[in-house]
């Protein structure tokens, strides 16, 4: 590594620390337990877990697991990219360590998804229509409730319309990925 390569690379990490910490400052004042908002972001992550514990299909929890899994595992990237660049913000967290929506990001999103697949495959409804059904509720009605209620906003010319082409990518990414393990499994 060069000189001015591990300078620049220094310069890079003080001013993360730096942001790390005003996160943190912030979070203490505006986010923490304190605050009612916190005791909804933390609902918004435990909710759908014991909602989701009562009704996944037990005999298919490891297909419906791992299609839940990539949901998250997809969501939490594009979310990060899209906080990373400044596109968008979640005002309230329960913690400051993951910059995004980790009750979306790893419960509620993932839940109403695997619960909505789980009932796709039990009545052999169409997957694509459901599912874009979905992702239009979420990116023009629980998006805007969220920013309305402060709980979301969104910056640089970010729109809904790009928030439904990410949970499209998600979708479509997810079921792809589930569908070639499944297809891995049914060749042994």
């Amino acid at each position: 590594m060069t000189t001015n390569q591990q300078q620049h690379l220094e310069k890079i990490n003080n001013i993360q620390e730096k942001l790390a910490k005003m996160w943190t400052e912030y979070w203490q004042h505006y986010s923490s337990i304190s605050a009612w908002q916190f005791w909804i972001v933390l609902g918004i992550f435990i909710l759908p877990l014991v909602i989701l514990y009562f009704l996944i299909d037990r005999r298919k929890a490891f297909h419906l697991g791992f299609y839940g899994f990539n949901i998250h595992v997809w969501f939490h990237y594009i979310d990060t990219a899209g906080v990373y660049n400044g596109f968008w913000t979640y005002p309230y967290q329960f913690t400051t360590i993951i910059p995004v929506s980790f009750g979306l990001d790893a419960s509620l999103i993932p839940v109403v998804f695997m619960l909505l697949y789980q009932w796709l495959i039990k009545n052999q409804k169409n997957y694509y229509f459901y599912t874009v059904t979905l992702c239009l509720f979420l990116a023009f009605i629980f998006k805007p409730l969220l920013e309305m209620l402060g709980f979301f906003q969104l910056h640089e010319g970010m729109t809904y319309i790009h928030l439904f082409v990410f949970y499209l990518v998600v979708m479509f990414l997810s079921r792809s990925i589930t569908n070639i393990f499944l297809y891995f499994e049914k060749q042994k």
